[in-house]
């Protein structure tokens, strides 16, 4: 203290008081600038004179204590010297006979033919090396077989080894030939714990006293080392004296700080000086008073056990300069000033200046509430509306509401819009409770999924009507709130539900339900502002809901549009076992589709292709491809041509959307196009862009069909490539999108990897397989629509199928029919025979008369009956109605009324006319 108040004297400006009356400041001045080792006035160096003599009776005493304590050290350490020397050499000699006894070897030693040999070298190296005066060792009648002194060994040891034989360590003290001395006896076992020997070693008093004796002397040097510092101590404090006080006398010094402390206490601020290590130096009456702080016992402490405001504290541990700042101390509100003491070169430390303002404690504290309910209502509007669904965004209302603003809060929305339909125009009639949220779950509030019901000039009605309600005492029993359900009401009151807001959730003028906000654990009631930040949350949380259900109807629409484009279902046929799966996005619908088409001759089509983007617009163009698909498979064109038909199609599109729109589109699609024959077993494909087959052998070997990958469609000009592959019955195809193996948390590379362990196993339906792969990688929320296709290889009999080569002959018809009538007989299909007969007799004749050879005749009996006749001529008949004067001209009109339909396909090799029956 005297060192901080002798600086502040020093330091004080004109409005200080206190030190600036008792003494000038030019004189202070004069002396602060004065060299320390000039001579000082008379009355100073008389003040000095006192100080020093102080300092010397302080330097006498310390020199007096220093003494009484080396004095005090020096008999301990003799008489502690005395105490240990026994316990030291018990210690010692117990502990090296004991080690010696159980060393490895020395069992072995002594059952030798010479033990001293053996012995004798490691006794004397273990007396010279553990300090100890001799290292005995002896058999079981106390003939000794080691000695320090050589003429000794042979003969009888002195000492009682008796207790030793009996398997028991001794530890005595005896006067020896070379003096008082201790010695341990401690027995040797052999194998079977049978005692063979003893081994002892001793030490004398004499060498341990030695030992401890060498403490003295440090001891003596300690304490002139001690009365040394003790001078220079004294010394310095002098010097430090005279430095911090400027050469005041105590008279002047006494009343400068009479001076000081008058002032420090009369003040209307309080006045805390805090240390550099944060310990409270001082505080005035007023500073006790304002922080109810007990006089006098607040000296010494760290600020952070004086149990201030935890703001103060902050400010006072910091150690920097503050201004203005608002603090609370229990009922009080005070503006804390601090500066720092250590510009000018003084201590550090703080002082901090304290003025009550509790009279703007009322304005701070709505100041409060407002930033608080601007800060709920700014991360609410965050929180809620992160998701496009009606219930959860219900739930985001009462998860950003619970606790902060209130307990409880149920959310009741109208019936329409949980089952995504357009709400009535005006007051709801039906509400469904859509989300419960609290402190507490066991509120008997109405559950999740329970019609509200709505009696009349309740809070549920008057909110119908667009209007919010305040209830701030529900145990009120004239309580409007009370009659929606009067028995349930009560047990929610006497669990402590006491203040209520009710508001509505309108959006477009249109009230989609109404939320309900309760207080239990906060005393406080709901008040208008609180009604005010309710209305709020409702109106964020209406148009969050409405976008919700907007978006919900708009998906549903585009699902529907996506659903009644893609297959109803797939195809009668029996070249293969197929099962698909398809799963729309959860964000929007795609362009994802795949399809089944049967192709004359019991061939099977498989396609699945990709539309660029999400929406309607992606919908709307999938569907016109898959159509196209269709017509063009209808002329039964190989895949690279029929991909390049598509091609010029999707460019079509992308050309008539930029003439619409104004803009260059790009629409953008993939596409797999997949021919299977069940007959030779040969698959054809190609693909435009698309992601390769994978193809799963009967084995479960699964490789990814190396297929040309071909531009994407809509490009024009660039040509596709056909693969055909011999696919073993019981192979597995498997067509599918990119949204299965791709996604945003994962690489194509890493979903091929799983897909094709997916699929590496024997012996599994196409349906096991979907499962299996949907299993493996579909992901929790899929960004993108799954295509998925998987075709199980068939083959068509042999003995259902019959082949005639024909001969440029119109007269072996005749032989063909018979051969085909047979086949049919054979078949049990006699019922078709002539019809049969007609048709391959027109067909053959037809192309032995304009084609070229080689001509061929096939039948497959598969679910129709199947007749194609094949030539080398790439010429194509066309019906037509013959004139009543024509010769010819009716055998096609003829083939086509008596088939359920026929066509043409064009191969390699020319071409090939076919017709179907219907089975009887």
């Amino acid at each position: 203290m005297a060192r901080f108040w002798g600086r502040s004297r020093a330091t004080a400006g004109p409005g200080s008081t206190g030190g600036d009356r008792s003494v000038p400041r030019p004189e202070r001045d004069q002396q602060s600038d004065r060299h320390p080792d000039r001579p000082l006035p008379p009355a100073r160096r008389r003040g000095m004179f006192g100080l020093g003599s102080v300092a010397g009776q302080v330097f006498v005493l310390q020199v007096v204590i220093i003494l009484v304590l080396v004095l005090a050290a020096g008999i301990e350490v003799f008489v502690q010297a005395q105490n240990d020397t026994t316990v030291e050499a018990q210690d010692r000699s117990l502990a090296v006979a004991q080690t010696f006894a159980n060393a490895p070897g020395t069992v072995a030693a002594m059952e030798s033919a010479h033990p001293t040999a053996l012995l004798q070298p490691r006794a004397e190296a273990t007396r010279l090396a553990t300090g100890v005066d001799f290292v005995v060792v002896t058999d079981d009648h106390g003939i000794r077989y080691t000695h320090p002194i050589p003429n000794r060994i042979g003969k009888k040891f002195v000492g009682d080894i008796g207790p030793a034989l009996a398997g028991q360590t001794v530890t005595e003290t005896i006067r020896g030939t070379i003096g008082p001395l201790v010695q341990a006896i401690v027995p040797v076992f052999d194998s079977r714990h049978r005692v063979i020997g003893v081994v002892s070693a001793g030490i004398t008093l004499r060498k341990i006293s030695n030992i401890a004796q060498h403490r003295l002397p440090v001891v003596l040097g300690a304490g002139a080392l001690a009365l040394g510092l003790a001078t220079a101590g004294s010394w310095l404090v002098v010097r430090r004296l005279r430095r911090q006080t400027h050469g005041l006398g105590p008279a002047e010094m006494t009343r400068m700080y009479e001076h000081h402390d008058a002032v420090l206490h009369a003040v209307r601020e309080g006045v805390l000086i805090v240390g550099d290590d944060r310990r409270m130096l001082l505080a005035n009456d007023e500073a006790c008073r304002l922080l109810d702080l007990p006089l006098a016992e607040y000296e010494g402490r760290l600020v952070s056990d004086l149990g201030l405001d935890h703001r103060l504290t902050e400010l006072l541990d910091s150690g920097h300069a503050a201004t203005d700042e608002v603090v609370s101390a229990g009922e009080r509100l005070l503006v804390v000033n601090i500066r720092t003491t250590d510009p000018g070169g003084g201590p550090s430390g703080v002082v901090a200046t304290l003025r009550d303002s509790t009279e703007l404690r009322a304005l701070s504290g709505k100041a409060d509430q407002a930033r608080k309910r601007l800060k709920l209502l700014y991360e609410a509007s965050a929180a809620i509306g992160t998701t496009l669904d009606v219930t959860r965004t219900a739930e985001e209302l009462t998860e950003a509401a619970v606790p902060r603003f209130a307990d409880f809060v149920t959310v009741d929305l109208a019936e329409p819009l949980l089952r995504g339909d357009e709400p009535a125009p005006g007051a709801a009639t039906n509400l469904r409770r859509a989300a419960l949220y609290g402190v507490r779950p066991d509120i008997p509030f109405f559950p999740v999924g329970t019609s509200i019901p709505l009696p009349p000039g309740t809070p549920h009605s008057q909110a119908l009507h667009g209007h919010s309600v305040l209830e701030p005492a529900l145990t009120d029993p004239a309580s409007a709130w009370r009659l929606t359900d009067s028995e349930r009401a009560e047990l929610i009151v006497g669990q402590g539900i006491h203040s209520l807001v009710t508001v509505p959730l309108l959006a477009r003028g249109t009230l989609l339900g109404v939320a309900h906000f309760y207080r239990s654990e906060k005393p406080e009631p709901f008040d208008a502002d609180d009604l005010s930040v309710a209305e709020e949350l409702g109106a964020r949380t209406a148009v969050c809901i409405d976008n919700a259900r907007r978006f919900a109807r708009e998906h549903q629409m585009a699902v529907t549009l996506q659903q009644s484009l893609l297959p109803g279902g797939l195809p009668a046929q029996s070249a293969l076992d197929v099962a698909y799966r398809y799963l729309p996005a959860h964000a929007g619908v795609g362009g994802d589709w795949f399809d089944v088409i049967p192709l004359p001759g019991a061939r099977i089509a498989l396609v699945v292709g990709d539309v660029v983007g999400h929406g309607l617009h992606a919908a709307a163009t999938m569907g016109r491809l898959r159509t196209a698909v269709h017509n063009f498979s209808t002329l039964d064109l190989p895949p690279d041509e029929l991909l390049g038909h598509l091609d010029v199609l999707v460019n079509q599109i992308d050309q008539d959307r930029a003439a619409t729109d104004g803009e260059t589109a790009i629409t953008g699609a993939t596409c797999l196009y997949a021919i299977y024959d069940p007959v030779s077993r040969r698959c054809s494909m190609a693909r435009a862009g698309h992601l390769p087959p994978a193809l799963v052998h009967p084995d479960g070997s699964v490789e990814f069909v190396d297929l040309p990958a071909g531009p994407p469609l809509g490009l024009v000009g660039l040509p596709f490539e056909t693969v055909e592959l011999e696919l073993p019955e019981d192979s597995r195809l498997v067509l599918y999108t990119d949204g299965l193996v791709e996604d945003r948390a994962r690489d194509i590379d890493v979903g091929l990897d799983l897909l094709r362990s997916a699929l590496a196993r024997p012996h599994r339906t196409p349906e096991q397989t979907c499962q299996a792969v949907l299993d493996a990688l579909l992901p929790i929320n899929p960004t993108d629509d799954v295509a998925l296709l998987v075709a199980r290889t068939r083959v068509l009999p042999v003995d259902r199928v019959a082949a005639w080569e024909v001969a440029a002959d119109p007269a072996v018809v005749a032989g063909i029919r018979a051969g085909v009538a047979e086949r049919l007989t054979a078949w049990g299909l006699d019922e078709l025979a002539f019809t049969t007969e007609l048709v391959v007799s027109e067909l053959a004749t037809n192309a032995i008369r304009y084609a070229a050879g080689p001509i061929r005749v096939r039948l497959l009996y598969d679910r129709t009956l199947v007749c194609e006749v094949s030539d080398g001529s790439s010429t194509s008949p066309h019906l037509r109605y013959a004139a009543t004067t024509d010769e010819g001209g009716r055998g096609l009109f003829l083939v086509a009324q008596l088939s359920e339909r026929w066509g043409t396909r064009y191969t390699p090799e020319g071409k090939v006319i076919w017709s179907e029956q219907a089975l009887p």
